[in-house]
């Protein structure tokens, strides 16, 4: 398919612009859309997702225009396609198309996205949305950064489900030849041609043991004949998501026989469909099935200045560096930063770094974080969470730890050393061991037989300056001042039914596409209340 291009030419008497101008604001996105459609989203900007010859594509601006208003509206693709058709503010947002212009089929939508999914630059549309707003100078240098929970849109399987599924994707992506070899060593009867459960008496323990146990076998009895073998890509990915979940919910007992464990594995597959979709928690008690998407905000403009998706199971503070590529220096600039002799401008790059705030809640205070962001100057606004009391014992924030002189005291007053603990996640420990038998605190610190012992992280130190700086009352007032602009930004995302909250696709590299495309909508939406155009050259806004 080739590269369809925009005309520049409307009718007088066909267009929408005299209907639209005078009734649709200047500064709503239509508006906006109107007037810059050509410079934000050219046709040009997608060349390299078409071929030079073959039949002309629907000018990918105009789907462009279609998918952000999609975003901003929530709809689906049925539905954006008869938006465009019918309303007339679709088209004058397009460039102020004629009211006859044809319309699309809804398809068109779903090959856009497949095409920016597959190549080198997915999110170039939310990437165009935000050199505006940096050429604009409506972008800071405050981060504030959250996540919320992207429930996915497959159904979560059950064990049997899953193992099912996956023996059945496995036959259907070999030849049909090692297909036939496959079945022969199924010894349970199933054929694995439908994704029904097998009729039995689900009230019959051993009715269902017996169940677990024989798909079990049929699931190993395929991967043992296909051990050895050079497999395709597509196989290869097919054996190993069925070793993976034979492997995190069933384990043989005693008698050999394969039972459900009563736990659930930390890494845990919950869809053959969507192999990528995890268990989630936002909170102890509050759990969901999906992926988590991640969000960077400009506090001072609420400009969203970076997204990214991870499986439900993610932590937040691992991936908040990506987030904050744009504020963290280069190992070039880290370099140079390094070699820089000038008094005036090792002042000057000082200024600029005390200037650069991170903010975010306890969720992305990690010593990994607090170290990067400590390292490189950068004003740090994370909350740091208490040691906790554990069984109501002393917390760990009651014992004096020197990391100068690798000493831990305790509330007793008894001090001892920190030792290395090589090949663990700890840098060391202080165990008071006999300092405890006879030390009146006791009860309020330790009922372990041996003492307590104090683990020492690798970023002990900037954990520990966090907690202190925490207290500080003008740290307290900024971050409540800031933080929750990130959580409103989060509601505007939200809101809507379709493409909000639930995601419509399957897989964290389509669903970041679709994540990063409405956060260009939202991005633009917030624009044109800035009023932004381009004159002479230059993105400007009429609110600073």
């Amino acid at each position: 398919m080739s590269l369809g291009r925009v005309s520049g030419q409307s009718s007088l008497l066909r267009s929408t612009v005299e209907y639209c101008q005078d009734r649709v604001g200047k500064d709503s996105i239509y508006g906006v859309l109107h007037r810059e459609c050509f410079r934000l989203f050219p046709d040009e900007m997608f060349a390299d997702l078409f071929t030079d010859v073959g039949r002309r594509s629907v000018p990918p601006m105009i789907v462009a225009v279609v998918m952000v208003l999609q975003r901003l509206e929530g709809l689906s693709d049925r539905e954006a396609v008869d938006r465009f058709a019918f309303d007339a503010r679709w088209k004058y947002a397009a460039g102020g198309l004629d009211f006859d212009y044809p319309g699309f089929v809804h398809t068109v939508l779903v090959d856009m996205r497949a095409r920016l999914a597959r190549s080198t630059r997915p999110n170039r549309v939310f990437e165009a949305v935000l050199e505006v707003a940096h050429q604009a100078g409506v972008i800071g240098r405050k981060r504030v950064l959250d996540s919320t929970p992207l429930y996915d849109a497959v159904a979560t399987m059950d064990t049997i489900t899953l193992v099912r599924s996956a023996i059945r994707g496995l036959l259907a992506a070999v030849d049909a030849n090692l297909a036939q070899q496959l079945r022969a060593v199924l010894t349970s009867g199933d054929d694995y041609a439908s994704a029904a459960k097998p009729s039995i008496d689900w009230d019959d323990e051993a009715a269902r043991a017996q169940l677990i146990d024989s798909r079990a076998c049929d699931g190993l009895a395929v991967l043992a004949y296909l051990d050895g073998r050079e497999l395709d890509d597509s196989v290869e990915r097919a054996s190993t998501l069925l070793a993976t979940v034979l492997g995190q919910d069933l384990a043989a007992d005693d008698d050999g026989v394969f039972r459900i464990v009563r736990r659930v594995a930390a890494d845990r597959v919950i869809s053959t469909v969507d192999p990528q979709s995890r268990h989630g928690h936002k909170t102890r008690a509050r759990g969901f099935d999906g992926y988590k998407g991640h969000i960077a905000i400009d506090p001072d403009s609420e400009i969203i200045t970076a997204t990214e998706v991870t499986p439900g199971n993610g932590g937040d503070a691992e991936f908040a560096a990506g987030l904050l590529a744009d504020i963290l220096p280069s190992e070039a600039e880290a370099e140079a930063e390094a070699e820089a002799e000038a008094e005036a401008e090792a002042e000057a790059e000082a200024e600029a770094e005390a200037e650069t705030r991170v903010f975010g809640d306890a969720a992305y205070g990690a010593g990994e974080l607090l170290k990067c962001l400590d390292d490189n100057g950068i004003h740090n606004g994370v909350k740091v969470q208490p040691s906790p009391a554990v069984k109501g014992h002393f917390s760990k924030d009651r014992f004096g730890i020197d990391l100068d002189a690798m000493s831990v005291t305790c509330p007793a007053g008894e001090t001892v050393p920190i030792r290395p603990r090589a090949g663990t996640r700890v840098a060391g420990a202080a165990s008071f061991g006999a300092a405890c038998i006879r030390c009146p605190l006791r009860a309020q610190c330790t009922s372990a037989s041996d003492g307590r012992t104090i683990t020492v992280g690798p970023h002990e130190k900037h954990l520990a300056t966090a907690r202190i700086r925490q207290q500080d009352p003008l740290w307290k007032t900024e971050y409540r001042a800031t933080r929750p602009k990130v959580e409103r930004k989060i509601g505007h995302l939200m809101r809507r039914r379709h493409g909000g909250r639930r995601v419509r696709v399957r897989g964290t590299t389509k669903i970041a596409a679709d994540f990063g495309l409405l956060a260009a909508a939202v991005n633009l939406a917030r624009l044109a209340t800035f009023g932004i155009t381009h004159r002479a050259g230059q993105w400007t806004v009429a609110i600073a």
